[in-house]
């Protein structure tokens, strides 16, 4: 590890002892898991992962963030979100991460309480700031801390230190929750939620390793890695991928050209 690295986190650890103990935002991600894993080295047993389980996750991602909770030993909460009750997200507007977190930060702060935490940590790094993300202002007002950020790391340092530490999430593919494949304006629902999460896995079980199914009504917009874009070159892949989507309700399947590329459902935005 290059001393740059060793600074940053040497930083990170600095910011986590500072807190004396936390509730960590964990949903099992490259960001998340490098910081539950170095404030249990840090704070030891004053520190509890949180995850919420709701129809906007992948079930896949909530087992991983038990599996890696119960590896590192860290106590683990895991509780039902409750942002589908709430109409100014399932409604969809360009602010919905921000109803979403609010919602989110208010029971982990309840958990902290109920845990004799300090405060609550969450995984944004520096690169999360230069996307709109409405979320982060939830995080703000409830005075959530951002440990990656003061100590100034970038994914790429994050996936370098994970690497460092032999944390299995170095390499893992970037993703969010399944209401961003929804454009905004159009209504989020569990049915939709569904019908995403069942595409996305029936395309990487075709070998496509990052993938995002965009739901635009009845047609099924595939945006990939440009690497994995030649899959769909084969037949045998193409006519599995039309016929099983079509099986989960999509009527038309669309194979992005320009790839995947993350925070494109926030162009209109930039467009306005």
């Amino acid at each position: 590890m290059d001393r740059d690295l060793i600074q940053k986190r040497e930083r990170l650890r600095e910011e986590l002892g500072r807190l004396g103990s936390a509730v960590v935002a964990f949903s099992g991600g490259v960001d998340s898991s490098l910081l539950l894993a170095v404030a249990r080295e840090v704070l030891k047993g004053g520190v509890v992962a949180a995850t919420a389980v709701s129809p906007i996750h992948k079930k896949e991602e909530v087992d991983r963030a038990k599996r890696i909770a119960e590896a590192l030993g860290v106590a683990h909460v895991v509780f039902e979100g409750r942002e589908m009750d709430i109409e100014a997200f399932t409604s969809n507007p360009p602010e919905r991460c921000y109803y979403c977190k609010k919602m989110l930060f208010k029971e982990l702060s309840s958990i902290a309480a109920r845990h004799s935490m300090a405060t609550v940590v969450h995984g944004a790094n520096l690169d999360d700031l230069r996307d709109y993300r409405p979320g982060e202002a939830a995080a703000r007002e409830a005075g959530a801390v951002a440990p990656l950020v003061e100590a100034g790391l970038t994914k790429a340092d994050v996936r370098a230190i994970s690497r460092q530490m032999g944390l299995d999430t170095w390499d893992l593919q970037p993703d969010a929750c399944l209401a961003t494949r929804i454009p905004y304006g159009n209504t989020v629902t569990v049915e939709k939620l569904a019908m995403i999460e069942e595409a996305e896995g029936l395309l990487k079980s075709l070998g496509f390793k990052q993938v995002r199914v965009r739901h635009h009504g009845d047609v099924a917009r595939i945006e990939t890695s440009k690497p994995d874009m030649r899959l769909i070159l084969k037949d045998e892949v193409r006519l599995k991928a039309v016929s099983e989507l079509r099986r989960i309700g999509f009527e038309h399947a669309a194979f992005d050209l320009e790839g995947y590329e993350t925070g494109r459902m926030n162009r209109v935005l930039k467009n306005t």
